[in-house]
């Protein structure tokens, strides 16, 4: 058992690492791969859209395909795309070695999960195992921005890539040999139809979020994605609604608590990924430091989410689901209007506590919101409500990424400097989410967890299944 919880640790930790260690490495790919912003927009969206479109379908295919079999593909897949990544010799490949690294992250995430829900069937003990789970793999959060300065000030960028592979290697040669096969022979088929349309238009939608900067927002290439984009989304809706067992069941939406939880969440991943994405480039372009320094710079962000965390959930059992949300979103509302307003003659000691109120604030949030969700439905849709809870943040986080770099960009074009351009995106970014504490306060119901969920942790369609 223990040899088990060690490698799924390790292989949500290696996701989970991917997440902030590329941040760190953006301005080294700008320079060295010759991109501007659009193509560092799409090294990041090209990653987290696969992930945020497939997580669901991850856990379906643990489930009936095997868990074990799913979680060493993933990290097959992962590592693979890894190399791909690190010998990319232009901002093409990269994108394509990006694509492939989501798709291996969809995969190896819940089917990680999904094999410690099988191997603990004892509720107390699966929320130990889940919270470890958590605790550990969170760490990555942590290690991913001073762990990319290290290496990018050291090797350069590919190597925040290649450093995915030993870990790759251990984990598979280790699984083969440890992990024992599990699957739910009644799980739901695979909702194919469901899965290709969300991709197609969540991505058409991002493709004229991101290129519309550069090539004019009433361009008919652009006017045309978002079009298609519309159409698409609409005929997943029409999809969802009809087939006996969609990938996202539309009647979940019928809860109040559910809609307003899933809302909130996409404002989450909206602010926290779109922001972050500019933390690292606003140390080196603004303030002038070392990749290094900046990565030790954007620590605080990190830090106080591993922090905090793990009292969020504890939060939310005493004072409810709304105040604890409510107040996360303020704080890290507050956090990004202030750092709006920081400038490159702006000392550090000014800067590191805004960043660790967006921290802290967003790691007051995350689990409320994730524990809502679950409320909301039947104790045996648990896991298919945190996982949907997941993959509203991600598609947050693409479309975060996507709009606040198309602000900046639009800034740009206008005459106005980096600095000003991310001062904009920042305040854009702390207003909404302020508005979304409001909107959370005023209609998310206030409700005590009715039963232990690990904080932090949104667990994916397979574990509920067991």
């Amino acid at each position: 058992m223990k040899a088990l919880l060690t490698l799924t640790c390790a292989g949500q930790f290696m996701v989970l690492l991917d997440n902030t260690i590329v941040g760190a490495a953006l301005p080294d790919m700008q320079q060295r791969l010759h991109t501007g912003l659009t193509g560092l927009q799409w090294i990041v969206d090209a990653y987290v859209l696969l992930v945020a479109m497939l997580l669901l379908s991850g856990g379906v295919f643990a489930d009936r395909f095997g868990r074990r079999r799913v979680f060493l593909t993933g990290v097959v897949v992962f590592t693979a795309a890894s190399v791909v990544c690190s010998l990319a010799p232009s901002i093409g490949w990269l994108i394509a070695g990006r694509v492939l690294q989501g798709v291996g992250a969809a995969a190896l995430s819940p089917a990680s999960l999904a094999l410690l829900a099988a191997a603990y069937p004892a509720p107390k003990e699966r929320v130990r195992a889940i919270g470890l789970w958590a605790g550990f793999s969170g760490i990555g959060l942590a290690a991913g921005p001073l762990a990319g300065g290290i290496l990018v000030e050291s090797f350069g960028w590919p190597a925040i890539f290649l450093v995915n592979v030993p870990i790759g290697a251990v984990l598979l040669l280790a699984g083969l040999r440890v992990l024992g096969e599990s699957r739910n022979p009644g799980a739901p088929p695979i909702d194919v139809p469901g899965t290709v349309l969300s991709v197609a238009g969540v991505g058409v939608v991002t493709y004229g979020l991101i290129e519309g900067g550069s090539r004019g927002w009433t361009s008919p290439v652009i006017l045309g994605s978002f079009a298609a984009g519309l159409v698409l989304l609409a005929a997943f809706v029409v999809v969802e609604g009809r087939v006996s067992t969609p990938m996202l069941p539309l009647r979940l939406f019928r809860q109040r608590l559910f809609t307003v939880s899933n809302t909130a969440m996409v404002v989450v991943g909206f602010a926290l990924m779109g922001s972050s994405f500019f933390f690292s480039q606003f140390f080196v372009y603004v303030q002038g430091t070392s990749i290094l320094v900046a990565g030790l710079r954007t620590l605080p962000v990190s830090l106080a989410m591993v922090i905090v965390s793990p009292y969020a959930g504890r939060f939310a059992a005493r004072y409810g689901f709304r105040v604890v949300a409510g107040i996360g979103l303020a704080l890290a509302g507050l956090g990004l209007l202030a750092l709006g307003f920081v400038h490159a003659d702006t000392g550090y000691g000014n800067v590191w506590w805004r960043l660790a109120v967006v921290g802290i604030g967003f790691a007051l949030t995350m689990s409320p919101l994730t524990g809502a969700a679950i409320q909301a439905v039947s104790p045996q849709e648990g896991g298919l409500a945190s996982g949907v809870s997941s993959t509203t943040r991600q598609i947050g986080a693409v479309l975060g990424v996507a709009v606040l770099g198309a602000i900046v960009h639009m800034r740009e074009s206008g005459g106005a400097s980096f600095e000003s351009g991310l001062n904009s995106a920042f305040l854009v970014a702390g207003a909404v989410t302020l508005a979304c504490a409001v909107f959370t306060v005023l209609w998310l119901s206030a409700g005590r967890t009715p039963r232990a969920v690990p904080d932090g942790v949104a667990r994916p369609r397979a574990a509920a299944r067991g």
